[in-house]
């Protein structure tokens, strides 16, 4: 550990990575002392985005200052500054089709932070908006012995199938009018890059395999209490090997977008304002920290 530790706020550090300069974004709580072990949230934008513009998307600085914990954005590559990609698997863009090792990025990026911030080594996640929760599925498949648990938010899975070192539990948000990765899989009306999307239920069913849970879940439904149109319902697997749960939020007429927050650009569609999913990726996560 270094003796410059982060000060609260935002600093963007810059490291090396396969041969590429690579960078990411730190968003550090008020009141941290640097010292003190924190949860660390790794945050992946979608495709033809950035860290800087996911923060703002997906709000999760906020939460962070309410729950005392690190938020880190990454950045993926590509030609240009804002319109980045990640290599979750089969999509998407720069990334995919340059074969980019996203996975050592994210090794590398911890041994980084880890000079500067004291993360806890059980309670480092990830959530990822679309081509970012593609890649966060990928470091379920590949990390799970050091990403204790994932969200995924309107990006199913870009893998065909998973064997990851141990169990890990899975949340995913998706809505049933996404147009760019449809619910149903296959290529959206509104695709950037026409890539041909496995379908939310691939998702789902190929985690409760790898995580042993019973093949019935547990149903919750929710009622449109804001009149915007939204239902939102929760199937929830598990428990599952070593306590593991998958669990699945459908968010009925919603679009491409992050539930709790204003869609950004409007085209992305419906977002429900029926629950934060920051609160509830939050508590899902206080849950399954990485068990040794």
């Amino acid at each position: 550990m270094s003796d410059e530790f982060l000060q609260p706020g935002n600093t963007t550090r810059r490291i090396q990575s396969g041969g590429r300069e690579r960078s990411y974004h730190v968003h550090v709580p008020p009141g941290h002392d640097g010292a003190r072990p924190m949860p660390v949230v790794l945050a992946f934008h979608g495709a033809t985005s950035n860290g800087r513009l996911m923060e703002v998307f997906c709000g999760l600085s906020d939460q962070a200052d309410q729950e005392g914990f690190l938020a880190v954005y990454l950045n993926g590559t590509g030609n240009q500054p804002n319109v980045l990609t990640w290599n979750g698997g089969d999509c998407c863009g720069y990334a995919k089709n340059n074969q980019v090792d996203d996975v050592a990025f994210v090794h590398d990026m911890l041994a980084d932070l880890a000079k500067v911030a004291a993360a806890d080594p059980a309670r480092i996640y990830a959530a990822g908006m679309s081509n970012g929760a593609q890649m966060v599925y990928r470091l379920a498949a590949e990390m799970a012995d050091r990403i204790a648990a994932v969200a995924a938010v309107a990006g199913p899975m870009g893998l065909e199938t998973v064997r990851p070192a141990r169990p890990i539990s899975v949340l995913h948000f998706h809505g049933t009018d996404d147009r760019f990765a449809p619910y149903q899989g296959g290529v959206g009306e509104r695709s950037v890059y026409g890539a041909s999307f496995r379908s939310v239920e691939h998702t789902i069913r190929a985690w409760i395999h790898a995580n042993e849970c019973p093949p019935e879940p547990r149903v919750e439904f929710f009622p449109d209490k804001v009149g915007d149109g939204t239902v939102i319902w929760r199937k929830t697997y598990g428990p599952g090997k070593a306590g593991s749960e998958v669990a699945l939020v459908v968010v009925e007429d919603g679009g491409h977008t992050w539930p709790g927050r204003p869609p950004l650009p409007a085209q992305l569609g419906k977002s429900t304002m029926n629950i934060s999913a920051n609160d509830w990726i939050w508590q899902f996560f206080l849950r399954h920290p990485l068990r040794y």
